[in-house]
């Protein structure tokens, strides 16, 4: 079996364990006769919804149906139906999960990702913990060496659409990447660094009219950066040393930072059916560098606005969403910590580079998506990102200094913990001629889970 195939019949197990533990009281150890499910999760067919719009997208959007009807949805589809047909998620889900209820269980995860040391480890639940309502998370994932990642939770729902979270995660690994800060770095000054992070917060959120939402976060983090290495990359210090760019300030700098945050959004779209709506969001947060001086201190903050465009009402939604990101010491005597700037790339914005390939004091960014339905419970996703950092307050921006991000996503939509599958690439600015310089490509559970 290759790897790709083994990790598609990983992910369906665990997305079909897990959507049935969502479910009622199912506890018989052999599925019963019934109808077939709807595999393919694209429900009716949409045919009849069809309109000009409808027809536009398709046009637009045919090689992501070719994508994803015969390289995603038939293959993972057959997959699906031949675990059914063997019983395969009621005996997975048996062996991983304990109690009357199937309330505590555990699974094997893992997380690989190009350009990066994999990780394995273990995810752990316990619902209804000690009180009802009360839910207790575990993810512990390493490497041999000094990689290590650990985090805890315990949520308290404590209404309809509010809930309390507790939470603590500590990461040690040695191959995070630094490209040095601005709009212009260049793939070829990559170089590597050690973090150890530690942070614990409790978090309020309270979501209210439609899918909207307010989130309280109040918390500390100790944040440590030395020599780091991964393959023939040199170290953030032999880099500088190098002039590949100037030393960023903070490197070598332990700190302490209690923060406080506060997230907004307003979103017209209902919580079920159609996911045509708008949705605008603003956030801040500010940090204090307790372990040298109380008066340095920093603020970061942004706002994005979206829109979606659900065109058949079943999931299949186009969107464009816009955004800026701001970081700024609170004093002008005082700087932020390179580990607390503005940075592009990863799991949220332009996803084609590396996470923290782009880093400055702000960013401006346009995004266009779209998402549709390949199996049940799985979502294939596409991203086009235009955008850069750039200095305080934008300045230096200028429209040559943008770059472009592509990313092709697959990722579980009902399961605890998510299984993702992301493949993309960033380029150049445009000004250096927009030329592919970056490739990453994921799989597994993210460790921002």
């Amino acid at each position: 079996m290759g790897h790709g195939r083994g990790w598609a019949l990983i992910a369906t197990a665990l997305v079909m364990m897990t959507t049935r533990a969502a479910s009622a009281n199912e506890e018989s150890p052999q599925s019963p006769k019934r109808a077939l499910p709807d595999y393919d999760g694209r429900g009716p067919d949409p045919s009849n919804t069809d309109g000009a719009g409808t027809w536009t997208a398709r046009v637009l959007l045919s090689p992501l149906y070719l994508t994803s009807e015969w390289i995603i949805r038939r293959p993972l589809g057959g997959l699906m139906t031949a675990a059914e047909r063997a019983d395969l998620p009621n005996k997975l889900y048996d062996f991983f999960t304990f109690g009357p209820n199937h309330d505590m269980g555990f699974y094997p995860v893992g997380f690989a990702a190009f350009g990066f040391l994999p990780s394995v480890g273990v995810y752990a639940f316990w619902n209804n913990a000690f009180v009802e309502k009360n839910d207790v998370r575990l993810h512990v994932e390493t490497w041999p060496g000094d990689w290590f990642y650990a985090s805890m939770s315990d949520r308290y729902t404590m209404g309809e659409g509010t809930w309390l979270r507790v939470r603590a995660s500590a990461l040690t690994r040695p191959d995070m990447t630094f490209y040095g800060i601005g709009p212009s770095t260049l793939e070829s000054a990559r170089s590597r660094y050690t973090e150890r992070r530690f942070d614990a917060n409790a978090t309020l959120d309270d979501h209210f009219w439609r899918s909207s939402e307010l989130q309280g976060v109040v918390g500390v983090r100790k944040v440590e950066t030395s020599h780091g290495h991964f393959g023939s990359d040199p170290s953030v210090e032999v880099a500088a040393a190098n002039g590949a760019y100037p030393l960023p300030w903070g490197f070598d700098r332990d700190y302490l930072a209690p923060y406080v945050s506060l997230n907004l959004a307003l979103d017209t779209r209902k919580p079920r059916g159609s996911r045509t709506g708008v949705r605008v969001e603003a956030y801040g947060e500010e940090g204090v560098d307790l372990q040298h001086d109380a008066t340095s201190s920093w603020v970061r903050y942004g706002a994005t606005l979206a829109a979606h465009v659900d065109t058949t009402g079943t999931g299949r939604v186009l969107s464009l969403k816009g955004g800026v990101l701001f970081a700024d010491p609170m004093s002008s005597d005082s700087q932020v910590p390179f580990t607390e700037l503005v940075t592009l790339g990863g799991e949220k914005w332009m996803r084609g580079y590396f996470p923290g390939r782009l880093v400055d004091r702000s960013a401006a960014i346009v995004e266009l998506s779209y998402a549709w339905p390949v199996a049940a419970s799985f979502e294939a996703t596409i991203h086009a990102d235009v955008g850069n950092v750039f200095g305080p307050h934008l300045d230096g921006f200028k429209p040559e200094l943008l770059r472009f991000s592509g990313s092709l996503g697959l990722a579980s939509k009902l399961a605890n913990p998510p299984f993702e599958f992301v493949v993309g690439f960033g380029t150049e600015t445009f000004q250096h001629g927009g030329q592919v310089d970056s490739i990453r490509l994921t799989v597994g559970v993210p460790l921002s889970f």
